[in-house]
């Protein structure tokens, strides 16, 4: 009696490490796709700290002010800008002019100098976004902002993936609002969503692009 090549256990030892190298195969892109969309990499909700301590809450809620006043390119161009420190001073200068929070805005004032904030929704060099035509096609800022008049310290709210860019092209109705309530960020719709955005879609021209070249250029 011949004894067999192999012991009986290598069939299924052969078939686990089959199965194992489909796995390896099939999991690795998924794990790579999976930990590129976590918060951990895209930055969603992570606390930057910034130079100065500023409190949306504060100036949004309490004080009224409109993001356009502060971030006064983002109807008007590519990039919605930051205030310069002659805009903070332009309040800061008549109240709260000796608080130990502002020294460091008084300091850059009269040495003539720009604060150096920290970025929060930072996109790739190679992603296009141009913040003037979202905002005159109806686009809130809570859309892609979130509610910046709740937030003590602003953080970024989406993850800015390309899949989340796209979503909104294809379905733009779910996130149009009259442009007169863009900055508005307690504004709901008085009636359903998807109708009052078609309708707006139809009044703006909105027919967002889904080709590369739209935003990779």
């Amino acid at each position: 009696m011949k004894l067999p090549l192999f012991p009986v256990w290598s069939n299924s030892l052969f078939r686990f490490a089959i199965g194992l190298a489909i796995a390896g195969v099939a999991g690795v892109p998924l794990l790579a796709m999976t930990v590129v969309r976590a918060p951990y990499e895209t930055g969603q909700r992570e606390l930057i700290m910034q130079p100065i301590k500023f409190d949306h809450r504060h100036h949004v809620r309490d004080d009224g002010i409109d993001c356009i006043y502060c971030h006064s390119g983002a109807n008007r161009s590519a990039y919605a800008g930051i205030p310069a420190v002659s805009v903070c001073m332009g309040c800061h200068s008549q109240i709260w002019t000796s608080s130990p929070e502002l020294t460091r805005l008084r300091g850059a004032y009269f040495a003539d100098k720009p604060i150096e904030w920290a970025r929060i929704n930072n996109l790739p060099r190679h992603v296009f976004f141009n913040h003037a035509i979202h905002v005159a096609k109806g686009v809130g800022c809570v859309t892609c902002h979130g509610r910046v008049d709740l937030m003590g310290q602003v953080y970024q709210e989406e993850t800015l993936l390309m899949q989340w860019c796209l979503d909104c092209h294809r379905h733009p109705e779910e996130h149009l609002r009259p442009p007169d309530k863009v900055t508005d960020m307690g504004w709901a719709p008085d009636r359903p969503q998807a109708e009052l955005g078609r309708e707006i879609a139809a009044q703006l021209d909105v027919h967002p692009t889904t080709d590369c070249t739209g935003c990779h250029r």
